[in-house]
């Protein structure tokens, strides 16, 4: 026989639930939506009454479909909404193109009225563009900040997991949908409750806004030579104005050889040649995610000319900064 379910018992009942508003971008990530959607099913399970009601509308009011190719039908278009909704703005894929004029009017309109605001994953960028985080801290995905920092200079970006700023909420995408609505519920209904949530999901380490979303440098890279991983979060956090590899070698109390042999023995190439790969990889992001000129993202990346740059490009991506742009300009436009 199955044992009872054990339930929460509130101090504080609500009179009615309070209303999630999920907005379901085109290409929207399956897991933020549904991470956060099963937080707030689950907390109205083990409290054994309705905390929390929801909705799901988007542009057009019919289905949509998410990265994976999953088609959800959606209750409604952007209509207006009551004043005590929370809306939720769930974005993935290709998020410029998602973010249409209709959208960001909506979103204006709906702000002006007062409303509650997040955006999961890199929804941040369609909050930003209808500016709704001007002025305020904020977070996305890793691998879009580098073009939000460059598009948007009036947010103040974080690495946080999720951040609550007043009526602005914004999370890193993944499972840090989790994160949020379980602080959401602990600050509506108690630790507790949030607790048994985090059980029922199987969620053993709730993580808080304090909790960075990035894998720590040992962690990632598989290596954990303290003065390597320094070295190597030097280089990340110095891309538009490299860094020396002398200089580099004498920060970490070594020499210049000492430094190339670590990087040989642990990562199979020189400081120099792994400094161009980051570097590189920081040019594509801003190629792909932004308007920025080719010459304004060779700056931006350390590269003192378009020439050179070009040249590092097409030496490590077999393409040329221009010829990508145009290719994944076209695949948008399919």
């Amino acid at each position: 026989m199955l044992p009872t379910r054990q339930t929460v018992e509130l101090d504080h009942v609500p009179n009615r639930p309070r209303r999630f508003v999920f907005v379901l971008l085109p290409e929207f990530t399956m897991l933020c939506f549904a991470a956060a959607v099963e937080s707030l099913r689950i907390a109205n399970r083990m409290a054994n009454r309705k905390l929390y009601d929801w909705t799901i509308i988007g542009e057009g009011g019919e289905a949509i479909t998410c990265s994976a190719g999953v088609s959800f039908q959606l209750d409604s278009d952007l209509i207006e909404l009551n004043r005590d909704d929370v809306v939720i703005v769930c974005g993935g894929i290709d998020v410029q193109k998602a973010t249409t004029k209709r959208v960001i009017n909506w979103l204006r309109r709906e702000a002006r009225r007062g409303l509650s605001i997040g955006g999961l994953c890199t929804a941040a960028y369609t909050l930003a563009t209808a500016g709704l985080l001007d002025g305020k801290r904020a977070t996305i995905h890793w691998e879009n900040q580098d073009s939000f920092s460059e598009e948007f200079p009036e947010v103040t970006l974080t690495k946080s997991i999720f951040v609550v700023d007043g009526s602005r909420i914004t999370t890193a995408g993944g499972t840090a949908s989790v994160d949020l609505m379980l602080k959401i519920i602990a600050d509506d209904h108690g630790e507790e409750l949030a607790g048994a949530v985090a059980d029922q999901l199987i969620y053993n380490s709730i993580r808080t806004d304090q909790d960075t979303q990035r894998l720590s440098v040992p962690t990632r890279i598989g290596v954990r030579h303290p003065k390597l991983s320094k070295v190597i979060q030097m280089m990340e956090q110095n891309i538009e104005e490299p860094i020396s590899p002398s200089v580099l070698a004498q920060q970490v109390g070594m020499s210049t050889r000492q430094l190339e042999r670590l990087f040989r023995r642990y990562l199979n190439r020189s400081p120099k040649r792994y400094y161009m790969e980051l570097r590189l990889q920081k040019a594509r992001n801003l190629l792909m995610q932004t308007d920025m000129s080719v010459i304004n993202v060779a700056l931006a990346c350390g590269f003192a000319s378009p020439s050179h740059f070009s040249k590092c490009y097409r030496a490590h991506y077999e393409t040329t900064p221009y010829r990508e742009r145009g290719a994944h300009a076209s695949r948008l436009s399919v």
